[in-house]
């Protein structure tokens, strides 16, 4: 008495399945269907495979980055200008970035550095400068302005003859930079045996893409771009004084460099105590130059005397990978499809550089970590569709079940592709995380659509009611027609679980909708054409099957 009130109360008034209003619209929508798909099988099957065939253009059309630009709720600036540039000077237009950034009321606080922090991970010359934009809140924004357009006004804002932008985020950067060592989208590696060659390929390079459809911004390392003294000691007289070459650059480093004599202790914290010229006496070859030497008997002479004094000009910094000198070309881009932009400027330095003997290019930034991505996905999708099938043969025992069941997959490619295209999202690994995951949803909607068929079938079969054709279509009428109910509760459980993602905002959902879109438009797809192309499957099978028991029994 208690289950039947609360289900009263609960649930309401318990029908058959033939009696479910519900039931009764979905029969009389879907049979005429079912009918007509009996009737034309083969024309049913065509207009399915048309439809996978038309859907393959627009796969192409689809753009490649490695993952979603995920909102970090703040933008990273990393200008970057010629070596050389005096600490003055990079105070200087530091203070005009952060004060011009700070103009924008989007903006809440900006933080800017040049050169290296006081730690060993972050070997930043002066030259390059990074800045960190915390932005607020996307609703006190002004109307009708997005990230991307922010970052355009920006960057308008932010031209400074000598200078060359790039934008990111400041977790995405650090990532790319450990993975790659190439701190914008793209990055492009000369590799070779000299400098001067690496260099000078470098800023053709950049000469060469500065100005092309797509391209914010591009530096080119100066490899050989650092300035400095060369204190060359002359051995006959430093001897003739009784000097040793050691301890005259000792007396050079005391005097320029500094020589720490003491520690001074300020509660828990210490602080070296050193000695040295004052500025004045140390900024200039002139200076430098009179910097006085001890020798015996406590008398001084000047380091001119004892040695040479010159300016010169070197590498910066040598960077060394895979047994090569290297340099880096730091590539901006204002697309998405990183594949796709990589591929055409591919082509334009190709056909516009002609590469010295011993030098090479190696193309890096998230392009590696795409092309690195692809491979490997190569790989484990079909070893996913192997796993699936492997799995369905054992539950069914039939190679033609498991083979009815996997038309789904390019079912669902259909709605996944599409739906990825008209949202102008990008095949990331994201997405490759959503696919692999319909797979598994297409083989659960297509056993369980391929049951009901196999049950109606034996019904009939064992109650002796399949002897001719008309006797196998309305079997299979039964088993797609009136178990619809159930299937389209199964299939929406998921599709109506999903679709909350696709409206989802804040942190994560960027990524949280690459993966649900190709769920949602699959699933939609491929349950549609199941229901459509599944009976005309079944019956061209089980057709084959009853006309060759007709003929034995004749025979």
């Amino acid at each position: 008495i208690i289950n039947s009130i609360l289900t009263h109360i609960f649930v309401g008034k318990y029908y058959s399945e033939d009696n479910h209003p519900i039931s009764k619209r979905l029969y009389s929508f879907y049979e005429p269907i079912v009918k007509k798909v009996l009737i034309h099988p083969k024309l049913t099957i065509t207009f399915a495979i048309g439809l996978f065939v038309l859907t393959i253009p627009i796969y192409f059309k689809l753009g490649t980055e490695f993952l979603p630009p995920l909102n970090e709720g703040s933008i990273l600036y990393m200008p970057t200008t010629l070596p050389g540039i005096s600490i003055g000077e990079a105070e200087r237009v530091l203070k005009l970035m952060d004060q011009r950034l700070s103009s924008f009321p989007e903006v809440k606080s900006v933080y800017g550095k040049a050169g290296r922090a006081e730690t060993s991970t972050d070997p930043s010359p002066i030259s390059m400068f990074e800045i960190v934009i915390t932005l607020k809140p996307e609703k006190e924004w002004r109307p009708g302005i997005s990230k991307e357009g922010l970052v355009r006004e920006m960057n308008e804002k932010l031209t400074i003859p000598g200078f060359s932008n790039a934008w990111t985020q400041p977790i995405r950067a650090r990532i790319d930079m450990l993975s790659t060592g190439i701190r914008t989208p793209i990055g492009i590696k000369v590799l070779g045996e000299n400098l001067e060659e690496i260099q000078e390929v470098g800023i053709h390079i950049e000469n060469v893409l500065k100005n092309r459809e797509g391209v914010r911004s591009i530096f080119a390392e100066r490899t050989s771009g650092g300035y400095y003294i060369d204190i060359k000691i002359k051995r006959e007289l430093a001897a003739k004084y009784g000097l040793t070459v050691e301890g005259i650059q000792k007396t050079i480093l005391s005097a320029l460099g500094g020589e720490t004599i003491s520690t001074t202790i300020e509660k828990r914290e210490r602080y070296s105590i050193q000695i040295r010229y004052p500025r004045e006496y140390r900024d200039s070859l002139e200076m430098i130059s009179k910097v006085l030497i001890p020798i015996q008997k406590g008398a001084h002479i000047p380091l001119s005397y004892l040695a040479s004094i010159e300016y010169n000009i070197g590498p910066t910094m040598i960077r060394d990978e895979n047994g090569f000198l290297t340099g880096y070309v730091y590539l901006d881009t204002t697309e998405s499809d990183l594949l796709g932009f990589v591929d055409r400027m591919k082509t334009i330095v190709t056909s516009e550089i002609d590469l010295p003997k011993g030098v090479f290019l190696e193309w890096s930034g998230q392009y590696e970590n795409i092309i690195r991505v692809r491979n490997r996905m190569f790989i484990v999708v079909p070893i996913t569709l192997v796993l699936i099938f492997f799995l369905l043969y054992m539950n069914t025992k039939s190679i033609t079940k498991t083979a009815i069941v996997l038309t789904a997959v390019p079912f669902s490619m259909i709605g996944a592709f599409w739906l990825l295209f008209v949202l102008d999202y990008q095949i990331s690994v994201a997405v490759w995380v959503g696919i692999v995951a319909l797979l598994g949803l297409d083989a659960e909607t297509g056993v369980f659509m391929l049951m009901y068929l196999d049950l109606s079938y034996e019904k009939h079969k064992n109650s002796n009611r399949l002897k001719t054709i008309g006797d196998l279509k309305l079997a299979i009428i039964e088993g797609a027609v009136h178990r619809v109910r159930p299937k389209m509760m199964t299939v929406l459980s998921g599709f109506i679980g999903l679709l909350p993602i696709m409206w989802a905002t804040g942190s994560g959902s960027d990524l949280m909708k690459r993966i649900a879109t190709p769920m949602v438009g699959g699933l939609a797809t491929s349950f549609v054409l199941e229901l459509i192309v599944y009976p005309a499957i079944y019956f061209l099978w089980k057709r084959g099957e009853l006309d060759r028991e007709n003929r034995v029994m004749l025979s």
